[in-house]
């Protein structure tokens, strides 16, 4: 948060939260995974309204660049100044073992990836 709280207080800006979905070990339907995406989504927007941040947000699908491809195609390269990847420390997060990082950056090569390490195991990724 003290990354988004600096950009909030340089100047006007708005967020847009993407949550993708995830598929836990072990049994699991569809139902499930999505309400779990839509509480971690809820809990980010609080957070961020709490601290008088503007944001919205939408759950995603469970591959994060796919995710963020389906939503900068719909919204236009222009309406991002920056994507803001957050993600565990290096042991266990997933998405690093996927090296997420750099394949947002080749994927979306006119957006900012500002890659940011989570301080707690709370954060998903």
């Amino acid at each position: 948060m003290e990354h988004v709280r600096a950009l909030r207080d340089a100047g006007p800006c708005r967020f847009h939260l993407l949550v993708p979905v995830e598929h836990p070990m072990g049994a699991w339907s569809d139902g499930q995974v999505s309400a779990a995406a839509k509480r971690s989504l809820q809990e980010g927007l609080d957070a961020f309204h709490e601290e008088r941040i503007i944001a919205d947000g939408e759950i995603g699908d469970a591959n994060p660049v796919y995710a963020a491809g389906v939503v900068i195609r719909r919204e236009g390269e222009d309406a991002f100044d920056s994507i803001i990847l957050s993600t565990l420390p290096a042991g266990p997060s997933r998405w690093l073992h996927l090296d997420v990082p750099s394949r947002m950056r080749k994927e979306f090569p006119k957006i900012d990836v500002v890659h940011l390490v989570a301080e707690s195991a709370s954060a998903r990724a």
